[in-house]
């Protein structure tokens, strides 16, 4: 009778037996070492029993494996006293460092999850959001938490954490990622506006068909499309793409653009608000306002959350939502008579 194989019999593989051994081996040893640590810190087998949680009889059984294991003997023992051999304060001078690494791996790890914030912090953000609400509030958390550090990335393609060791991160939109954690900030509200010099020659859209007549200034995305402009009309999502007489993949430009008179165009809430409360622009078309989608605060899980993040999650969220960046209001929003 043939016997087949599969292509994965073909690697070679430890013995049952022989991995049994290690993973014995590696288990005596590491219970061998812990005990022989515990009985040169403390100088007696009670003690060190007592500091591990256990019985002496077992410290003792721990450390006489080791022994075996080494072929040496490590203490001296007495009824009275136990001291080390000339092997035993070898073999404690080689283990010394890597147990205080590991105690201080362990201290830091605690530290960081319980203790005074501290660490390096990845955020990243589209270009706007970071540049107009996130940097300026950076200063202030800095000077509260000085032993944090913080390093903002501005890019509009979305966070992968895992791959770009982000901490935390800023998205537009509603989330499908169950793996996320989404705190929204505030609501991601869009302005379509205008400068006083380009309505002058243009006028304002009364509705959404008024665009086609009007010099529309458009972004273009990380993924090479441009984006649609949004609008909600008799409670029903649409998209529009006008026909661009300008178009960047910066924020900024666009509103550096339209402030000049440029052409008109729609933007987020948080960029525009200012300009719109002191003149410097006009918005329209609000009774179209899109469906909000809401800026959000993103982080990859709520369990073993270090502090450094925690803390700079609730600050921002306190921070972010104190600004007054609501633009859809009555007293900002108007249209031409």
């Amino acid at each position: 009778m043939t016997t087949h194989t599969s292509a994965s019999d073909d690697s070679p593989r430890q013995p049952r037996g022989a991995a049994d051994a290690f993973a014995s081996s590696f288990a005596t040893s590491y219970a061998g070492v812990i005990a022989f640590l515990a009985v040169a810190n403390e100088g007696s087998f009670s003690r060190a029993g007592d500091r591990l949680g256990i019985g002496r009889s077992a410290v003792s059984r721990n450390v006489q494996k080791l022994e075996a294991q080494l072929d040496a003997r490590l203490f001296h023992r007495t009824t009275r006293s136990t001291s080390m051999t000339r092997e035993g304060e070898l073999f404690y001078e080689n283990c010394r460092p890597g147990v205080e690494r590991i105690v201080r791996a362990l201290d830091d790890m605690r530290e960081l999850r319980n203790g005074p914030p501290r660490g390096h912090l990845r955020v990243k953000s589209a270009p706007g959001f970071g540049r107009h609400v996130i940097a300026p509030l950076l200063r202030r958390f800095r000077s509260r938490y000085p032993d944090i550090t913080v390093e903002l990335l501005l890019d509009e393609r979305p966070a992968d954490f895992a791959s770009d060791r982000i901490d935390v991160a800023f998205r537009d939109g509603k989330l499908e990622d169950s793996e996320v954690v989404a705190r929204q900030l505030i609501p991601m509200q869009m302005i379509v506006c205008a400068a006083p010099t380009y309505i002058e020659s243009h006028g304002l859209p009364r509705a959404i068909d008024d665009l086609d007549g009007h010099e529309s200034i458009a972004f273009r995305m990380a993924s090479g499309r441009i984006k649609d402009w949004a609008f909600k009309v008799d409670g029903v999502a649409q998209k529009r793409r006008n026909l661009a007489s300008h178009i960047f993949n910066d924020l900024d430009l666009i509103l550096e653009a339209v402030t000049q008179g440029q052409g008109i165009a729609q933007l987020p809430g948080y960029l525009v608000c200012e300009a719109v409360r002191d003149g410097r622009l006009r918005a329209c078309l609000s009774q179209y306002a899109p469906e909000d989608g809401g800026h959000y605060l993103c982080y990859l899980s709520r369990k073993h959350l270090p502090a450094r993040i925690r803390v700079f999650a609730d600050y921002v969220t306190e921070e972010v939502r104190a600004l007054d960046l609501d633009c859809l209001t009555v007293n900002t929003l108007v249209s031409e008579p």
